[in-house]
């Protein structure tokens, strides 16, 4: 992949949620809600701070991350949806 995002910005790959419930019922697609973590694909270098030093970010590539159910922009690369959000629209890393 040809794609490198710039500054404070993360590329994610959404991890998709079971499409079976515990009990064993299949939820259809139109009744699954998007789902709110992912894989790291790609990470910018970092915003720049005041003083003009540049801040490291916190995750990196093959990192699973939580995000927020509305952040980021959602693109297609490579015939891929993915989407890019600022470093600061993660909620955490899991694992």
């Amino acid at each position: 992949m040809a794609f490198r995002p710039l500054h404070d910005r993360v590329l994610v790959r959404r991890i998709e949620a079971d499409s079976k419930t515990a009990g064993g019922i299949i939820i259809p697609d139109s009744a699954q809600e998007k789902p709110s973590e992912g894989e790291v694909i790609s990470v910018g270098e970092g915003a720049y701070n005041e003083d003009g030093d540049r801040i490291k970010p916190d995750v990196k590539a093959g990192d699973r991350v939580l995000f927020g159910k509305w952040s980021g922009t959602e693109v297609k690369i490579d015939g891929e949806d993915l989407l890019i959000m600022k470093e600061s629209d993660i909620l955490g890393i899991v694992g």
